[in-house]
């Protein structure tokens, strides 16, 4: 197989489907880790042979029973590997590993072959990709640029074309400061989506497993096949996870605003930020801007507070015993746990919680964050003159993250006006992982940015499917319940996903019924009606009771006819409601409605100020 096919999931499936066999990948991949000729990636390279022997035992081609088949992919060398060494970047802690980690498994499990395990900041603590005693990985785009970390092998991997996806893991920051950096989609999970089982933990209550990847949707496949309940794993968490769906026609995204967003003076980066936005508002985003302050501050206790002291009592032993084993700026952080006792521990538990309650109503006010993924970008040679206080900054928009309980995913967007890549991450609580990152999606096939160092362009995504899975139930919602509408959190607070915009058949009525705030429209079925402005929204089958049991009267849940002869569950009004209510379907639709009435009252006020 070519180097130059990409080594994108539906590439390589497209392939397979044509003939092509996994034993021509797996050499493909082999021939571009000798052309990238890069010592620090791989701390751990499985024999060729025996990873082709592996490719070659999948059995039939089947991407639907496995979604992985076939597809070549790496580990951070803190996560386990059966008969493999682990040494998260320490020669001395070496051991070798019994079982796979539990993410892995399922990984191959889903058809995937594990090719090696990379390179990190040595246990995972770090965001620049420096701090290991084996060769630095070099930055895939210009090797004056850190690499990023802590999974700085698994994102250089990834960005040079030598596997499809690589798992990293993500504390701080760790599965998104390297995608920024090497043009790539870093997709930091919900903790517990992914269990940690098999991984040598750096603050086990906020760490995750993370997917590195060449575009959204095959982070996210690989996401999906590995986000299996593990209930030996006391953090696992039971998410269900829908398939990667579109975006609705509006939705709210909050920003730092300009008093508190950071860039480190580089007014470059800054105008990079501001033409992401530009793209989010040209998706349909309604930008919100937001202090962001209190995030700021939450993020100073990932290292500022007694955090550092989970990862003391990971390398406690070592430290005590053989403290020369441990990396020198590795060490220096990690001892600071030694200034903290009991009682630092609780008041910092209690000044999170407080944190929490402060930006809860900031975060559940928005359907999600957009931040810059990283401030800006540090050369080697600053991490030479400073080891820490670059790696602090480029945790300003990444530490809060798992303080707070929230997902996201790092997408590359537009260039900078110097070439380097742009990058935002999209955040949200967590749960929402679909929705991050199918705007993601959307935003990355608007930069027009090629993938990662490989110079393959972004591929043409498939259609969204606009049809629900097989665990939800398609719901048609027809006013308040419409994106960006006042309701509409009832439906994403239960895992709803948008599926369309449609219309209904051209037999019904829409009404605008008395009371509010806020106001509700009453849609019935009627001999003289017209078509009418929906969206469908995919619901979990196992949060449909819950969602309908919040319905009031007049209004219930019945059966729609849509303009293409489809039916749908969806909202219906009892006919004898809208005797005294307005009739408004000459507008179409609730959203067009809304827009008179707003336009009506702007036209009062200008009046009245004449």
């Amino acid at each position: 197989m070519s180097l130059e096919t990409p080594l994108t999931i539906a590439s390589l499936h497209q392939a397979y489907a044509a003939g092509a066999s996994p034993a021509a990948v797996i050499e493909a991949c082999y021939a571009r880790i000798t052309d990238v000729n890069d010592p620090g990636i791989f701390l751990h390279l499985f024999d060729k042979e025996a990873v082709i022997a592996a490719a070659n035992g999948l059995g039939p081609f089947d991407p639907v029973a496995k979604p992985l088949w076939g597809v070549p992919f790496a580990i951070k060398d803190n996560v386990d590997a059966k008969g493999a060494p682990t040494t998260a970047a320490c020669p001395v802690y070496e051991y070798e590993a019994g079982e796979d980690a539990f993410a892995v498994a399922a990984l191959r499990n889903a058809g995937a072959i594990l090719i090696g395990k990379t390179n990190l900041d040595q246990f995972a603590t770090g965001l620049v990709g420096v701090r290991t005693p084996y060769p630095v990985p070099k930055n895939a785009l210009d090797p004056e640029i850190v690499p990023g970390g802590s999974s700085s092998g698994s994102g250089v991997a990834v960005a040079q074309g030598i596997v499809s996806f690589a798992i990293g893991t993500d504390t701080a920051g760790s599965g998104r400061v390297p995608a920024a950096l090497n043009n790539i989609v870093g997709l930091k999970p919900s903790l517990g989506a992914l269990s940690n089982a098999g991984v040598v933990p750096a603050c086990l209550t906020l760490d995750t497993l993370s997917v590195f990847a060449l575009t959204v949707d095959d982070a996210y496949t690989a996401f999906r096949a590995a986000a299996v309940y593990n209930p030996a794993d006391a953090y696992s968490r039971p998410f269900s996870f829908p398939v990667l769906g579109g975006t609705p026609p509006t939705f709210k995204v909050g920003v730092p605003d300009a008093a508190t967003r950071e860039f480190c003076g580089d007014d470059v980066h800054a105008a990079a930020f501001d033409a992401a936005i530009a793209d989010i508002r040209a998706l349909g985003g309604e930008i919100v801007e937001i202090d962001f302050t209190p995030f700021y501050e939450t993020a100073q206790m990932l290292y500022g507070g007694v955090w550092v002291a989970e990862r003391y009592t990971v390398i406690q032993d070592l430290l005590e015993t053989n403290p020369d084993a441990v990396h020198p700026v590795t060490r220096q952080v990690v001892e600071v746990a030694k200034q903290f006792d009991a009682a630092d521990t609780f008041r910092s538990f209690y000044k999170l919680q407080a944190f929490k309650r402060q930006l809860q109503p900031v975060i559940d006010g928005v359907d999600m964050l957009c931040v810059p993924s990283i401030p800006t970008f540090f050369m080697v040679a600053d991490l030479e003159a400073d080891p820490i206080g670059p790696n602090s900054r480029f945790g300003t928009y990444t530490n809060f993250v798992n303080l707070l309980d929230m997902c996201g995913i790092a997408v590359p967007t537009k260039p900078r006006s110097d070439g380097r890549p742009g990058s935002v991450t999209l955040l949200a609580r967590a749960g929402r992982d679909e929705k991050v990152a199918a705007l993601a999606a959307r935003l990355h096939e608007l930069s027009g940015a090629t993938l990662g160092a490989t110079g393959w362009a972004l591929p043409i995504r498939a259609s969204v499917p606009e049809t629900p899975d097989t665990d939800e139930i398609a719901l048609a919602v027809v006013g308040a319940h419409m994106s960006g509408l006042p309701l509409n959190h009832e439906l994403t607070r239960l895992g709803a996903r948008f599926l369309k915009a449609a219309k209904t058949a051209g037999s019904y009525k829409l009404f605008s019924l008395p009371g509010g705030p806020p106001k509700r429209p009453g849609l019935i079925n009627t001999v003289d009606g017209a078509t009418i402005d929906i969206e469908v929204w995919a619901l979990p089958a196992s949060n449909f009771g819950e969602f309908i049991r919040g319905v009031p009267r007049p209004l219930g849940i019945g059966t729609l006819v849509l303009e293409d002869g489809t039916e749908v569950k969806g909202f219906l009004c009892e006919s004898l409601a809208v005797q005294d209510a307005e009739d408004v379907t000459p507008f179409g639709g609730w959203r067009a409605y809304l827009d008179h009435q707003s336009s009506k009252q702007s036209e009062t006020k200008e009046s009245s100020h004449a």
